[in-house]
């Protein structure tokens, strides 16, 4: 009997320790009956009671925020290790949990330290760490997190207060991954390049149309990723996740883009993501991504949840993946790095595809009344389910290819340029005496800028461009940047001008753009006539400018400057992209 008591007084003390243990870790979220989230300071403060309570989490900084403030990050794994190349030795992958790069939408912050205190404190799911590393970053953004108010997200149910969208800047950093504008940014591509994580989960909440849906999702999957990735991305990961979601009920789907806004009966569109966007830049460096947008009309509680669940199926999966994963991307990076890319036409622009398939997508019902005030139609969901069935426009094909070279070479004045090449840890060599090298390039014409700034840039909307093919000498302090490396997606994404993504449509190079020297109109009176009496046709072709272009016709300057631009007196560099292509082998360039 004595030792019955025994047992039992032990039994109750564990229970009691345990109780007590999880009541010292519940979280602020938890805390407020889930309808808050927590500031940077108390976020900060947990993540570090995590480190302290658990020998398997590491707390850490990245950098720092334009404000100055740390970039938090946890590190778990099974050892306790943070020290890479020793994770790395051990055989685990790297999966990176990133929220909050949009304050506003913490959802995937709160799930997250559920998620970790879970993991790490209360050692529920040991599992999750056998071949598997975690990198999570709560508040990617902490200047945007600490622009706090009642009134950041007006489409959004919850939590009660909330972040701003942007940085301390006013920059999105989810449109800077590849322009790195951002110092969080900048933080952000150190540690990928450390790192180089094979899952990234980037976090945030959806603005668009109701449904049933507690989370929808984006993955590269329609053609701007690797085939072998891609079908590991399709048929192991998201083909089993989404099937252990709809079993708790927590159904999941493509992100929600209707072809025609908030008319389900037009179907939806599918897209392959800019390399600007988290992503779409994983696509580009080789590595699988996974964009979570929970639904932003459902409670916060709901999103927090369903957010957390996700991780740890996914988290799950992986482990069972870990080996698979891990050698599909060291062959895509091999591959790549031995130049597959160079062997056929490359992809740098898709259009949806004609086909599609019809699917059900679980949405509401709603009405559409002619509003009074705005003159507009307004959407007015009634709250009842209504299954759609409707086309799914599910395949995405090149719109525009180009053949690539064996290199790029990028003049000294490119300077910001340049940096942001050691940024991504692409490879490039800087030559050290003064080469002329054949190559191909661009000029440009009919550019038209965008009519308003975009993340801070003033982009280029439209232009026609050719392929000029010259021999051209490039000064000490220009680099060549090899295209056999495993960033070679990214490298073309950055250089090839019509990707949406180029350097050149970001604004770096709109100086080209610009003439510089111009002829008085008295000289250019007499110019004119003598270059009509060498070559008449110039009549006829202005003329026929005068026809299609009344402004330009009306304005006796921009006629004589036509002259001017076709004259000797031209600039020969205006419109001329300073970038080189060559594309031969470069160890034939001596330099």
């Amino acid at each position: 009997m004595k030792k019955y008591f025994i047992i039992c007084f032990l039994a109750s003390l564990i229970s009691c320790t345990k109780s007590i243990e999880e009541k010292d870790f519940i979280t602020f979220f938890e805390k407020s009956n889930y309808l808050e989230t927590p500031r940077y300071k108390e976020t900060v403060e947990y993540c570090k009671k995590l480190a302290t309570a658990s020998s398997l989490i590491n707390f850490t900084t990245i950098g720092k925020s334009a404000r100055g403030l740390d970039i938090p990050m946890l590190i778990v794994d099974k050892e306790g290790e943070k020290n890479v190349q020793k994770i790395r030795n051990r055989g685990n992958i790297i999966v990176l949990i990133q929220a909050c790069i949009h304050p506003g939408e913490p959802d995937g912050k709160d799930a997250g330290l559920m998620l970790l205190r879970d993991i790490g404190v209360l050692k529920k799911y040991p599992e999750l760490l056998e071949k598997v590393s975690v990198l999570f970053l709560p508040v990617f953004s902490p200047d945007g997190h600490e622009r706090f108010g009642l009134y950041n997200r007006i489409n959004q149910n919850g939590p009660k207060e909330m972040g701003w969208r942007t940085n301390a800047q006013n920059l999105n950093l989810n449109r800077d991954f590849v322009k790195a504008d951002a110092p969080e940014m900048r933080c952000w591509l150190k540690l990928f390049n450390e790192w180089l994580p094979e899952f990234t989960f980037d976090c945030h909440t959806t603005d668009g149309a109701d449904y049933v849906y507690p989370l929808t999702y984006g993955m590269e999957i329609y053609g701007n990723t690797e085939e072998n990735l891609t079908a590991w991305m399709k048929e192991k990961y998201l083909d089993i996740v989404k099937e252990k979601m709809e079993k708790k009920d927590m159904p999941m789907f493509p992100y929600i883009a209707f072809r025609q806004w908030f008319d389900p009966r037009s179907g939806l569109n599918s897209w392959t993501s800019a390399a600007m966007l988290c992503q779409g830049y994983a696509s580009s460096r080789n590595r699988a991504s996974l964009l979570i947008e929970t639904h932003m009309l459902k409670d916060y509680k709901t999103r927090v949840f369903a957010t957390y669940e996700l991780l740890k199926e996914s988290l799950t999966l992986m482990n069972m993946e870990s080996e698979n994963l891990k050698n599909i991307i060291t062959k895509v990076d091999e591959e790549t790095g031995n130049g597959k890319l160079l062997k056929k036409e490359f992809p740098i622009a898709f259009e949806t595809a004609k086909d599609c398939v019809m699917v059900t997508l679980k949405g509401k019902e709603y009405t559409v009344e002619k509003s009074d005030l705005s003159g507009g139609d307004w959407i007015k969901y009634t709250g009842k389910d209504k299954d759609w069935e409707i086309p799914f426009f599910n395949k995405q094909i090149p719109s525009i290819t180009t053949q690539l070279p064996q290199a790029y070479i990028v003049p000294p004045e490119c300077e910001e340029i340049i940096k942001r090449l050691d940024w991504h840890n692409i490879n490039f060599t800087t030559i050290q005496q003064e080469i002329e090298v054949e190559i191909e390039t661009y000029k440009f014409d009919k550019v038209k800028f965008s009519a308003s700034p975009f993340e801070g840039r003033q982009r280029i909307q439209n232009f026609d461009m050719i392929v000029i093919k010259e021999k051209r000498i490039y000064p000490v302090g220009s680099v060549i940047i090899p295209l056999k490396q495993k960033s070679a997606r990214l490298i073309a994404y950055m250089f090839e001008p019509r990707c949406r993504d180029s350097f050149l449509q970001w604004g770096f190079f709109n100086a080209i753009f610009e003439q510089k020297e111009y002829g008085e109109t008295y000289v250019m009176e007499k110019v004119a006539r003598e270059m009509i009496q060498k070559n008449p046709k110039l009549l006829e072709e202005l003329e026929a400018k005068k026809k299609t272009d009344e402004s330009f016709a009306k304005n006796h300057w921009e006629i004589l400057n036509w002259f001017y631009k076709q004259s000797d007196w031209k600039d020969q560099q205006m419109n001329v992209y300073p970038v080189g292509r060559i594309m031969y082998q470069i160890e034939a360039i001596q330099f």
